[in-house]
């Protein structure tokens, strides 16, 4: 115990603190590093013998592993160094943000959706076989073959599946395919499907306009270049306003879907012109498709009869011919036109569908619809004067618009007297529609031939490139005549003579050529509609392709039994919504001139 208190007791430590150890020599850090090393050479030696050799093994086959690994790590960081340049192979590959397409109140009609594609680096993907399991089980809709043949390329960039959903997109993701990744794109999308849809026409899987006014865009450099992608959208775009009415135009589709299946026909169209501005307020041909899902938008029943289609437009050509007769000064509204009898043309003979065998008044021929008394009319001004009206009118040139899709009239070789009597009435002339509705829109605005334009404008826009084709004076012979055919008993175009907006019109039915020959039971009908005639703002289009005669037509199926009925619940349905009330009262001398004249029934 002593010893143990000796050995303790400060006071027996030297005078630097430190215990004396007894019969060792004192520590060193070289001494304590020398221990410390042995004792790792011992942990660490191996014994020379076979245990040796396969542990040697075993180490250099994971060191080759590991670099292995490594060296795949150090090549996918180089590689991703070069994004950028997989970048630009898909960036031509990226559809491009398009612009909004507006009704002329703001409507969408058109616009962008973000969607996700899915994308491929054929150089970077490992096992190509397991890759195409994989996304096909997850894709089924993939093409296996054609998908093994992408991944087996060199590129750099190939697509797997555009336009994927967010579910699809998290079962790819979730495989983790080397190689596989997404791109944000730009998806076109039609809010109101089939409405408007030979207007706006569609856009492609990689957002190009391929019809209607979505190629007017195109062709016009109004959307963002290729490979903006997801960093554009629509919204950044300036809008394209067109001269639509979105309610106006769902108005027209159902009442021409209505008219078309009462009266069985083959298909029907329509449209609506602002006479004062050109625009284009509705246009509708069915039967049409969903630009959503375009795939029958090549069917040759779904084109654009109203752009494309080309017709003969039967009596509705009468409007033209009595306003070539009175523009000419040759004839005014109290001539007189000998229509007792048929008119004979060497071995023709030119008759009246309701023949009066009588000699009838200019506003007489027009409400009788008087075959006779159009081709007088015509043949007095001579072939070349109604070629040269004709073309003045803008029938027998291709009508340009926005959009791309428009017809060349069809015009005779050889154009004689006879062509001149039958263009007259309707016939031997096939023009598209839209061609005939403007010319008409001439006929009533004061004789001002404005170019039609699916464009919202003003009216002192669409004045500056307008052409004065008609005097004054005769344009309003031409309201006059259209308002007092849909007012008399006997005039054709009473069935659209709604109350209360004193309508004007004019009926048309042709013949249809059925392989080269005129069908006799297959006819196609127009007809046109002034609104408000004394004063008018609008001009209403119906066509009814093979129409049938159905139960309260009495066996007619002639225009005004179902396209002046179908044309008359138009203008009833939307004339209050383009701002044209009801008036239940008649304007006080809505055409002075033609009561100075004393013309015919203006005492009605």
């Amino acid at each position: 115990m002593a010893d143990s208190a000796a050995r303790t007791d400060p006071r027996s430590y030297p005078s630097d603190g430190a215990p004396e150890r007894v019969g060792r020599a004192p520590f060193s850090a070289q001494s304590i590093g020398r221990g410390v090393l042995g004792h790792a050479r011992e942990l660490f030696r191996l014994r020379h013998d076979k245990s040796t050799s396969r542990v040697g093994l075993a180490a250099a086959c994971f060191v080759g592993l590991f670099s292995l690994i490594g060296g795949r790590l150090i090549y996918l960081a180089v590689t991703s160094e070069n994004t950028s340049e997989v970048r630009r192979a898909a960036s031509s590959e990226i559809s491009a943000a398009r612009p909004d397409i507006v009704d002329r109140n703001g409507e969408i009609l058109a616009t962008d959706v973000k969607m996700v594609s899915v994308f491929a680096e054929p150089r970077n993907i490992v096992d190509k076989d397991e890759a195409v399991e994989l996304l096909t089980a997850v894709l089924p809709d993939l093409d296996a073959t054609d998908l093994r043949n992408k991944l087996s390329t060199r590129k750099g960039f190939v697509w797997v599946k555009r336009e994927i959903t967010p579910r699809q997109q998290a079962e790819v993701h979730r495989l983790g395919i080397p190689g596989i990744g997404f791109l944000p794109e730009n998806k076109r999308v039609y809010p109101n499907a089939e409405a408007a849809a030979h207007v706006l026409g569609f856009a492609n899987v990689d957002n190009v306009g391929i019809a209607g006014i979505e190629k007017y865009i195109d062709s016009m450099g109004l959307q963002d270049l290729n490979g903006a992608g997801f960093n554009i959208s629509a919204a950044d775009l300036k809008p394209i306003q067109l001269s639509l009415d979105l309610r106006v135009q769902h108005a027209l589709r159902d009442e021409l879907a209505k008219g078309m299946a009462k009266f069985k026909a083959k298909a029907t169209a329509g449209a609506i012109l602002d006479v004062n501005t050109g625009e284009i307020i509705a246009l509708v041909s069915l039967p049409d498709y969903d630009p959503n899902n375009p795939i029958d938008a090549l069917d040759k029943d779904r084109i654009n009869r109203i752009n494309v289609g080309v017709f003969e437009m039967g009596s509705t050509f009468k409007a033209l011919t009595v306003a070539m007769a009175l523009d000419s000064g040759k004839y005014n509204i109290n001539s007189s036109f000998d229509a007792r009898s048929g008119l004979r043309y060497g071995k023709f003979t030119i008759g009246d569908y309701h023949a009066t065998h009588r000699v009838l008044t200019t506003p007489e021929v027009f409400v009788h619809s008087s075959n006779i008394g159009t081709a007088r009319m015509a043949l007095g001004i001579g072939v070349e004067g109604h070629k040269a009206f004709l073309r003045k009118m803008g029938q027998l040139t291709r009508l340009e618009t926005e959009l791309p899709e428009s017809a060349l009239p069809i015009v005779p070789p050889r154009w004689g007297e006879l062509n001149t009597m039958t263009i007259a009435f309707g016939h031997g002339l096939a023009v598209a529609p839209l061609q005939a509705l403007a010319a008409v829109g001439a006929l009533v605005n004061g004789g001002v031939m404005i170019k039609p334009t699916f464009l919202k404008r003003d009216q002192e826009e669409a004045r500056k490139t307008a052409l004065q084709v008609l005097k004054p004076e005769t344009s309003e012979a031409m309201r006059y005549v259209m308002r007092l055919n849909a007012s008399v008993p006997e005039g054709s175009a009473s069935a659209a003579a709604i109350a209360g907006f004193f309508v004007g019109g004019k009926t048309g039915t042709a013949e249809k050529v059925i392989n080269g020959r005129y069908s006799k039971n297959k006819n196609l009908t127009t007809f046109t509609a002034v609104v408000p005639a004394d004063k008018p703002k609008y001009v209403f289009l119906t066509i009814m392709d093979e129409p049938q005669a159905v139960e309260g037509t009495y066996g007619f199926s002639t225009a005004g039994w179902n396209a002046g009925p179908v044309t008359g619940n138009v203008v009833e349905r939307v004339a209050p919504l383009l701002g044209v009330p009801p008036r239940f009262e008649p304007p006080q001398q809505p055409f002075p001139l033609m009561s100075r004249l004393g013309a015919w029934g203006s005492n009605r």
